[in-house]
């Protein structure tokens, strides 16, 4: 409106007793604003909430933390912290698109707020992490803890109940089983003896407990994870360092046939750290895996392993050697890995057909179709694969009729036990037998004594890796101790068609 000949922005809103003054007097422009109501209550839904499972968001969420800790300094009971992530869901998004992840993040949804009580606070942090909120439980620790892990384990048993999952763009509409668990982390609280940052970072703590613990499980806090911790990430920053200055090398196991005579070796990868001497590969592989350093720390195994494998081929009394080099699950699943082997091949001259890829059961856990078709053309060129730690993991006969493999490995778990428990005896034999029907080679791996590898051989298994042989040692030791092996033995090739 013009004040003093000036134009001026008003919002005003006409009541009953307000005159209607003459024209002369006021010019303007005035808006109805009765829906301003709904408008707020849009913005606040939007800024405390999640917009896909309608719960709590995490801005929400500290101030609920806020006032359960205030609720318990008051009543003198204790509260829990239950942080939850869920299992491997980033490969369901990357396999099925993020349709099908939503459709999972509703279900859970759906789960969690059947098994929490009534006044419990359930929210989504983002992705695939929910916390959910526990008042009122017993004033004494032991009994308190006891019922948050209680709940905690009833909310894992239904997250674990398969998900029934449309799969979109499909006509008529089709459905995938859809197999997931939660990872989840316990924290108790009472009063102000913690901070709600405190609390989460705990529960974090505790979460991460459990996927280190196997997945599937929960973890209630304990004091010491922290120093844990932080040794974790002490440790992934050496490896860092180590793999910027090279400390890293090659160990070889022989592996040998039912004669004694050394056929090839599996290329097993060692740390040399400056300070803490040799690290186990239990040790750093995992966090590899975790911190996504497994991807140059597996490339720069297979391009010394397929380097090593042209300097055998070039001396007659190791030319006819194989090589094993493991794989993991997130090499294989780089879109290039196929491309990848074969350029180390290339660069590197070594004879594809003497290179044996080992791959885990883990990595038939999805998307089996782009496995295949790696597979498929990495054995065109005459790259041969194995089967390891066959037994312990996710195989079905269904996909191991439709994967080209040459060789299942039988996991030292099954060996090592195999002269005293009837069930690894079984399962050993079972593994043998099954390789035989689709014309598989196969192999023990954990043979340390003459009496397992006797056992083996009657039952059909007639190539051998293990301390009863050799462990896994240096390059120049594997060199000394084939020719001391194999000097009086005819050479073999094994190279799987």
């Amino acid at each position: 409106m013009k004040i003093n000949k000036q134009v001026t922005d008003v919002e005003h809103i006409l009541s009953d007793s307000d005159s209607i003054v003459s024209n002369t007097d006021l010019i303007g422009t005035f808006y109805d604003i009765t829906d301003s109501n709904g408008v707020e209550e849009r913005i606040r839904i939007l800024a405390f909430y999640d917009p896909l499972t309608k719960l709590p968001n995490r801005r929400l969420l500290q101030d609920r933390i806020d006032q359960a800790i205030a609720a318990s300094a008051r009543s003198r009971q204790h509260g829990a912290l239950l942080f939850l992530d869920l299992d491997r869901f980033k490969i369901l998004n990357g396999t099925y698109g993020h349709n099908m992840g939503d459709q999972l993040l509703l279900e859970v949804t759906r789960r969690l707020q059947f098994c929490v009580r009534e006044g419990d606070t359930i929210a989504r942090l983002g992705g695939d992490e929910f916390v959910m909120i526990l008042d009122a439980l017993d004033q004494y620790a032991i009994k308190a803890n006891a019922q948050a892990k209680k709940l905690a384990e009833v909310i894992c048993e239904a997250l674990a109940k398969p998900y029934h999952l449309l799969v979109p763009f499909n006509q008529p509409q089709a459905t995938i089983t859809y197999h997931s668990s939660a990872s989840i982390g316990v924290v108790l609280f009472l009063g102000h003896e913690s901070s709600t940052e405190e609390l989460m970072k705990y529960a974090d703590l505790a979460m991460y407990e459990a996927k280190h613990a196997g997945r599937d499980t929960v973890c209630v806090f304990d004091p010491g994870m922290q120093t844990d911790i932080m040794a974790r990430a002490s440790l992934e920053e050496d490896l860092h360092r180590g793999l910027q200055e090279k400390q890293f090398i090659l160990h070889y196991q022989p592996q040998v046939d039912i004669h004694g005579r050394i056929i090839g070796a599996e290329a097993l990868v060692r740390w040399q750290h400056p300070q803490r001497g040799m690290v186990p590969p239990a040790d750093f592989i995992p966090l590899a895996e975790e911190s996504g350093l497994i991807l140059p720390l597996g490339l720069w195994v297979l391009e010394t392993a397929c380097a090593q494998l042209a300097a055998w081929a070039v001396r007659p009394e190791t030319a006819y050697l194989t090589l094993a080099v493991n794989v993991s699950v997130h090499q294989f699943r780089q879109a290039d890995f196929a491309d990848q082997v074969l350029a180390v091949l290339d660069h590197t001259g070594a004879d594809p057909c003497r290179l044996k890829l080992e791959l885990t059961e883990s990595l038939l856990v999805s998307n089996v179709e782009d496995i295949i078709t790696k597979m498929t053309v990495l054995k065109a060129k005459g790259v041969s694969f194995s089967l390891d730690d066959f037994g312990t993991g996710y195989s079905s006969l269904t996909y191991l009729k439709r994967l080209p493999l040459d060789q299942l490995k039988i996991d030292q778990g099954f060996v090592r036990d195999v002269l005293i428990d009837l069930n690894d005896a079984a399962i050993a034999k079972m593994i043998i037998a099954l390789a035989e029907s689709m014309g598989l080679a196969v192999i023990a791996e954990g043979v340390e004594s003459e009496a397992q590898r006797g056992f083996l051989a009657h039952h059909g298994c007639h190539a051998y890796q293990g301390y009863l042989f050799s462990k896994p040692i240096p390059l120049e030791q594997f060199d000394e101790f084939v020719s001391i092996s194999n000097w009086k033995l005819p050479k073999i090739c094994w190279c799987p068609m």
